[in-house]
């Protein structure tokens, strides 16, 4: 798998969600979407907020981190999908922290750099892309120390 190239990375003119319960890492993701272009960044640190947000807003994608001030994001994860919206989860949990009904979908675990995340929007983002009949079945695994994706 390629490796994104942050030198040249841009995310011009995307709107992606985010929905992080540590505001820290909610506002460097923040800072990192917007310095790549994205012309709307919309934060929630609750799965409340997240659907709200979804009520007012089109994302062309999303980060979402599994357990959100102690509730799974599974809610909105099925949500996004429904509307045919990638997403990358987050977690600290691993892929132990998914329901085997999310195990196909990208995630990145934590603690996690920028490059990993953007390696893993960028996948996300190639897939929908490639459209309806894209290799759902292919989940790409981040893990920090990792020179590479891993595929599962």
């Amino acid at each position: 798998m390629a490796r994104f190239d942050l030198s040249s990375a841009s995310l011009e003119g995307l709107k992606i969600l985010v929905v992080e319960d540590e505001a820290i890492v909610s506002f460097m993701i923040e800072q990192v979407l917007s310095d790549l272009g994205c012309s709307a960044i919309w934060l929630a640190a609750s799965v409340a907020e997240a659907d709200e947000t979804l009520n007012r807003h089109q994302p062309d994608m999303a980060i979402l981190d599994v357990n959100v001030g102690g509730d799974l994001i599974f809610p909105v994860a099925e949500r996004l999908q429904n509307g045919g919206i990638p997403f990358v989860f987050t977690t600290g949990y691993g892929r132990t922290g998914l329901l085997q009904s999310w195990l196909h979908c990208k995630v990145v675990h934590k603690p996690y750099d920028v490059e990993m995340l953007l390696n893993a929007l960028s996948s996300a983002w190639m897939l929908k892309q490639a459209g309806p009949n894209s290799p759902q079945q292919l989940c790409i695994n981040y893990q920090r120390g990792s020179n590479s994706a891993s595929r599962v």
